[in-house]
């Protein structure tokens, strides 16, 4: 986000400001921003499960935070959502007009975050994105499946991927491109659908990863019963959008990752 808005950014990190605090978050009033866009989020999904006190903490009522401050100083209140907002008995992809049902401690409070942030912010934007892989990787997470799948290829010679969980890849320098240009373009209040065009399961984002690397390894295509989680995952949480913004297809996003991490000469 901060390479694609450049100068104009001011990052605030966990040390500059806790959204679950208003407090906190009366901070933002100092910078006096004409727009914020609200990355923070506990995202450890099965750790959600254990954690729903911490979970809506930040994922609810620090979306309730930001809006309130968004709202009393006229700023743009961005809010990054996510495709766990669905039950994922869909067939095909989810339009932004489709009825969020999330069946994860993590997805409801993302939901709930959205609710807030629509019915507390006088302008926002409820950008949900997917399956993010970006050259920063994930904080708290370490890396991103890009990167596991590349490690791991190397240290044995099969590998065993998740093939009944449908999913729509997103490169993390493509959704904020998204999200400035619905900025620049004073886009009206909604919910809008960033991920990259096209869906796969885990297998097939493996697979493909592996073609485009010419990497010579065996992939297994596995249920995903065989590794249980606390949390549920929707079986189908791909994104699709009636938006007027062109995204992407996800390989050939994959490709310029790949290029950008040094991957592909």
């Amino acid at each position: 986000m901060v390479r694609v808005f450049g100068s104009s950014a001011v990052p605030l990190t966990h040390q500059d400001i806790e959204v679950a605090s208003l407090d906190s978050c009366l901070k933002l009033k100092e910078v006096k921003p004409e727009v914020i866009i609200n990355c923070a989020a506990y995202h450890k999904t099965d750790e959600c499960e254990d954690n729903p006190e911490k979970t809506f903490a930040v994922n609810t009522i620090g979306a309730f935070n930001v809006a309130k401050v968004a709202s009393e100083i006229g700023a743009l209140n961005v809010y990054i959502s996510t495709d766990y907002v669905f039950d994922g008995k869909k067939e095909g992809p989810y339009y932004e007009d489709d009825q969020p049902n999330p069946i994860n401690i993590y997805g409801v409070s993302k939901f709930a975050g959205e609710v807030v942030t629509k019915n507390y912010s006088g302008r926002y934007y409820i950008a949900r994105v997917s399956s993010l892989f970006g050259v920063a990787g994930a904080s708290g997470k370490g890396g991103n499946f890009v990167e596991t799948m590349i490690t791991k290829s190397s240290e044995v010679d099969k590998l065993k991927v998740v093939n009944d969980i449908v999913m729509s890849p997103t490169f993390t320098l493509d959704a904020a491109k998204k999200i400035k240009a619905l900025v620049e373009m004073n886009a009206t209040n909604g919910i809008y659908h960033l991920a990259n065009e096209g869906a796969c399961t885990w297998y097939d984002f493996a697979c493909t990863i592996f073609e485009i690397l010419d990497i010579d390894v065996e992939v297994e295509p596995i249920s995903s019963k065989e590794f249980p989680s606390k949390a549920k995952r929707p079986e189908n949480s791909s994104l699709a959008s009636k938006n007027k913004l062109e995204n992407r297809s996800w390989k050939e996003a994959l490709e310029e990752y790949l290029q950008l991490k040094g991957h592909l000469k």
